[in-house]
Protein backbone atom coordinates (compact mmCIF):
# COMPACT_ATOMS: atom_id res chain seq x y z
CA UNK A 1 0.00 0.00 0.00
CA UNK A 2 1.61 3.75 -1.27
CA UNK A 3 0.06 5.37 1.95
CA UNK A 4 2.30 3.12 4.17
CA UNK A 5 5.22 4.73 2.93
CA UNK A 6 6.78 7.78 3.37
CA UNK A 7 7.10 10.78 0.90
CA UNK A 8 10.58 10.90 -0.04
CA UNK A 9 12.28 13.08 2.18
CA UNK A 10 10.27 13.17 5.37
CA UNK A 11 8.60 11.21 8.38
CA UNK A 12 4.75 11.47 9.55
CA UNK A 13 3.95 11.30 13.27
CA UNK A 14 0.86 9.46 13.05
CA UNK A 15 -0.25 9.84 16.62
CA UNK A 16 0.07 12.30 20.00
CA UNK A 17 0.80 15.92 20.43
CA UNK A 18 2.45 16.35 17.38
CA UNK A 19 -0.33 13.91 15.03
CA UNK A 20 0.18 14.15 11.50
CA UNK A 21 3.21 16.88 11.36
CA UNK A 22 5.54 15.85 8.87
CA UNK A 23 9.20 16.12 9.24
CA UNK A 24 11.90 16.12 6.68
CA UNK A 25 14.77 13.77 6.74
CA UNK A 26 18.34 13.09 5.19
CA UNK A 27 18.10 11.18 2.20
CA UNK A 28 21.40 9.08 3.31
CA UNK A 29 22.59 5.49 2.40
CA UNK A 30 21.01 2.88 5.71
CA UNK A 31 18.45 5.52 6.52
CA UNK A 32 15.14 3.30 6.30
CA UNK A 33 12.12 5.02 8.65
CA UNK A 34 10.30 2.05 10.12
CA UNK A 35 6.96 2.61 7.73
CA UNK A 36 3.52 3.41 9.14
CA UNK A 37 2.53 0.41 9.30
CA UNK A 38 5.22 -1.42 11.54
CA UNK A 39 4.97 2.02 14.15
CA UNK A 40 1.48 1.49 14.22
CA UNK A 41 1.79 -2.31 15.48
CA UNK A 42 4.48 -0.76 17.95
CA UNK A 43 2.95 1.79 19.33
CA UNK A 44 -0.26 0.11 20.09
CA UNK A 45 1.61 -2.47 21.89
CA UNK A 46 3.45 0.14 24.29
CA UNK A 47 -0.14 2.18 24.26
CA UNK A 48 -0.12 1.99 27.84
CA UNK A 49 3.72 2.57 28.69
CA UNK A 50 4.62 5.38 26.96
CA UNK A 51 3.04 8.30 29.03
CA UNK A 52 5.84 9.48 31.40
CA UNK A 53 8.56 6.98 29.90
CA UNK A 54 11.98 7.15 29.81
CA UNK A 55 12.75 6.71 25.95
CA UNK A 56 16.08 6.24 24.42
CA UNK A 57 16.37 5.56 20.34
CA UNK A 58 19.83 3.74 19.41
CA UNK A 59 20.12 4.36 15.95
CA UNK A 60 17.85 7.53 15.66
CA UNK A 61 18.42 7.98 11.90
CA UNK A 62 15.13 9.40 10.93
CA UNK A 63 13.59 10.24 14.15
CA UNK A 64 10.32 8.09 13.71
CA UNK A 65 10.47 5.99 16.35
CA UNK A 66 12.15 9.19 18.72
CA UNK A 67 9.74 11.64 17.77
CA UNK A 68 6.60 9.24 18.04
CA UNK A 69 7.30 8.37 21.46
CA UNK A 70 7.62 12.36 22.44
CA UNK A 71 4.49 12.72 20.23
CA UNK A 72 3.18 10.39 22.75
CA UNK A 73 3.79 11.90 26.09
CA UNK A 74 7.14 10.08 26.79
CA UNK A 75 8.50 12.18 29.61
CA UNK A 76 12.74 12.12 28.25
CA UNK A 77 13.48 11.17 24.95
CA UNK A 78 17.35 10.37 23.86
CA UNK A 79 18.37 9.70 20.47
CA UNK A 80 22.19 8.54 19.10
CA UNK A 81 22.91 9.10 15.83
CA UNK A 82 26.21 8.44 13.69
CA UNK A 83 26.25 10.55 10.71
CA UNK A 84 26.37 14.05 11.38
CA UNK A 85 23.62 15.32 8.97
CA UNK A 86 21.36 13.03 10.14
CA UNK A 87 21.86 14.24 13.85
CA UNK A 88 21.49 17.39 13.16
CA UNK A 89 18.37 16.82 11.35
CA UNK A 90 17.10 15.49 14.29
CA UNK A 91 17.79 18.43 16.13
CA UNK A 92 16.38 20.86 13.59
CA UNK A 93 13.27 18.77 13.88
CA UNK A 94 13.34 19.04 17.99
CA UNK A 95 13.55 22.89 17.59
CA UNK A 96 10.71 22.93 14.65
CA UNK A 97 8.40 20.93 17.59
CA UNK A 98 9.55 23.40 19.85
CA UNK A 99 9.94 20.47 22.50
CA UNK A 100 11.35 21.46 25.51
CA UNK A 101 15.16 21.13 25.22
CA UNK A 102 15.32 19.29 28.95
CA UNK A 103 12.64 16.17 27.86
CA UNK A 104 14.93 15.48 24.55
CA UNK A 105 18.56 14.84 23.38
CA UNK A 106 20.07 14.00 20.29
CA UNK A 107 23.95 12.43 20.36
CA UNK A 108 25.89 11.96 17.69
CA UNK A 109 28.56 9.60 18.27
CA UNK A 110 28.84 5.58 17.71
CA UNK A 111 26.15 3.61 19.48
CA UNK A 112 28.18 0.92 20.32
CA UNK A 113 30.53 3.24 21.93
CA UNK A 114 28.15 5.21 23.67
CA UNK A 115 26.45 2.27 24.77
CA UNK A 116 29.73 0.90 26.60
CA UNK A 117 29.02 3.51 29.24
CA UNK A 118 26.58 2.96 31.49
CA UNK A 119 24.14 6.14 31.79
CA UNK A 120 23.32 8.39 35.01
CA UNK A 121 19.64 7.18 34.66
CA UNK A 122 18.44 4.08 32.77
CA UNK A 123 15.65 3.90 30.47
CA UNK A 124 12.32 2.54 30.32
CA UNK A 125 11.98 1.99 27.07
CA UNK A 126 14.59 1.12 24.23
CA UNK A 127 14.10 1.19 20.74
CA UNK A 128 17.37 -0.86 18.65
CA UNK A 129 16.48 -0.30 14.96
CA UNK A 130 20.02 -0.30 13.18
CA UNK A 131 21.16 -0.20 10.14
CA UNK A 132 20.51 -4.07 8.33
CA UNK A 133 23.08 -6.40 7.74
CA UNK A 134 26.28 -4.83 10.20
CA UNK A 135 25.43 -7.27 13.24
CA UNK A 136 24.49 -3.96 15.09
CA UNK A 137 21.42 -5.43 16.79
CA UNK A 138 22.93 -8.14 19.21
CA UNK A 139 25.79 -5.72 19.58
CA UNK A 140 23.37 -3.16 20.85
CA UNK A 141 21.63 -5.84 23.40
CA UNK A 142 24.92 -6.93 24.81
CA UNK A 143 26.07 -3.42 25.91
CA UNK A 144 22.69 -2.52 26.94
CA UNK A 145 22.44 -5.40 29.28
CA UNK A 146 26.12 -4.93 30.43
CA UNK A 147 25.71 -1.90 31.36
CA UNK A 148 22.71 -1.21 32.98
CA UNK A 149 20.69 0.95 30.33
CA UNK A 150 17.15 -0.31 31.54
CA UNK A 151 15.05 0.18 34.26
CA UNK A 152 13.25 -2.67 36.01
CA UNK A 153 10.55 -3.81 33.40
CA UNK A 154 11.60 -1.82 30.78
CA UNK A 155 10.49 -2.98 27.37
CA UNK A 156 12.79 -3.09 24.30
CA UNK A 157 11.83 -3.45 20.66
CA UNK A 158 14.36 -4.42 18.09
CA UNK A 159 13.78 -4.40 14.49
CA UNK A 160 16.02 -6.29 12.03
CA UNK A 161 16.20 -7.90 8.89
CA UNK A 162 13.71 -11.11 7.76
CA UNK A 163 16.59 -13.89 7.33
CA UNK A 164 17.75 -12.62 10.88
CA UNK A 165 14.88 -15.53 12.48
CA UNK A 166 17.14 -16.04 15.42
CA UNK A 167 18.56 -12.97 18.30
CA UNK A 168 20.58 -13.85 21.16
CA UNK A 169 19.04 -11.91 24.30
CA UNK A 170 19.89 -12.22 27.45
CA UNK A 171 17.88 -14.95 29.36
CA UNK A 172 16.24 -12.43 31.73
CA UNK A 173 14.78 -10.99 28.58
CA UNK A 174 11.19 -11.89 28.19
CA UNK A 175 9.81 -11.49 24.42
CA UNK A 176 6.14 -10.01 24.35
CA UNK A 177 5.79 -9.91 20.80
CA UNK A 178 7.09 -10.91 17.51
CA UNK A 179 6.22 -10.17 13.84
CA UNK A 180 7.21 -10.08 10.25
CA UNK A 181 6.88 -7.28 7.75
CA UNK A 182 8.10 -7.76 4.47
CA UNK A 183 11.81 -7.58 4.74
CA UNK A 184 11.81 -6.73 8.71
CA UNK A 185 11.14 -8.78 11.82
CA UNK A 186 10.47 -6.83 14.64
CA UNK A 187 10.60 -8.12 18.29
CA UNK A 188 9.08 -6.72 22.00
CA UNK A 189 11.02 -7.60 24.98
CA UNK A 190 10.26 -6.72 28.86
CA UNK A 191 13.51 -6.69 30.81
CA UNK A 192 12.93 -8.49 33.98
CA UNK A 193 15.84 -8.42 36.52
Amino acid sequence: MAKNRPASGQVRIISGQWRSRRLPIQDLEGLRPTTDRVRETLFNWLAGDLAGARVLDCFGGSGALFFESLSRYASYGKAFELQASAAEQLKKNLQTLKCDPATAEVVKGDTLKLLAVAPSEGFDIVYIDPPFRKGLAEKSIQLIDENSWLNENAQVYVETESEQAQLQVPANWVQLKEKKAGQVIYRLYQYQP
